[in-house]
């Protein structure tokens, strides 16, 4: 059988008897997974995922939504979406300082994103496949990255690379598919809207 003859044959083993797909939406912080993960709910339930802001860590426990069916070219997916705590070599109270958290908050939320990382990776057990977000406007080849792909691959969790912010300046989603070229990379911004479409018609064809 031809090499994409049994990718394909995998893939049908994979979901063909699930009801809904587990897809995780993993990355280091501020990538924008939150931010994706509120446009896919919007466009599709009508609601969002959760808040967001610019200060690190806002996300800190995996956030669930059920039953979201996602429609692309005439083909569809139930999905159970999971927005993950942006995962984190270290995680340095002071950096909440800086951003104005005063020292006794900024130690619980660096307590809480720890806890958050931790629960990111225990959740790849229940994770049928992955969106990997990262920042198009930074330099894809990081530790983290390398960590959650290499995580990802050693569970055979198929995985799709997204790289979000293509708005701003100095943005290259080709950064990121030159440095992970084994990957599908579908370039976006989360924020307005930007080729989600093709994000979704890559979503609904490969899973």
């Amino acid at each position: 059988m031809p090499l994409g003859g049994i990718i394909n044959w995998l893939r049908n083993a994979l979901f063909g008897r699930k009801k809904s797909v587990s897809l995780g939406l993993y990355g280091s912080p501020n990538t924008g997974k939150t931010t994706l993960a509120n446009k896919i709910c919007m466009d599709f339930i009508g609601e969002p995922m959760g808040a967001v802001s610019e200060i690190p860590h806002e996300t800190r426990t995996v956030q669930k939504k059920e039953k979201v069916r996602l429609r692309s070219n005439g083909r569809s997916i139930e999905m159970n979406l999971l927005d993950m705590p942006g995962i984190a070599s270290k995680v340095d109270y002071r950096d909440f300082v800086s951003y104005g958290l005063h020292a006794k908050k900024a130690k619980q939320r660096a307590k809480e994103a720890t806890r958050g990382i931790i629960e990111a990776i225990k959740w790849l057990e229940n994770v049928d496949a992955a969106l990997v977000v990262m920042d198009a406007t930074q330099d894809p080849y990081t530790q983290v990255n390398l960590t959650i792909l290499g995580n990802l691959e050693a569970r055979h969790i198929p995985v799709i690379l997204v790289a979000n912010k293509i708005d701003k300046k100095g943005a290259s989603h080709k950064r990121v598919q030159e440095a992970f070229p084994q990957y599908a990379t579908v370039g976006v911004s989360a924020l307005n809207g930007s080729n989600m479409d093709e994000l979704y018609k890559v979503l609904t064809e490969r899973m």
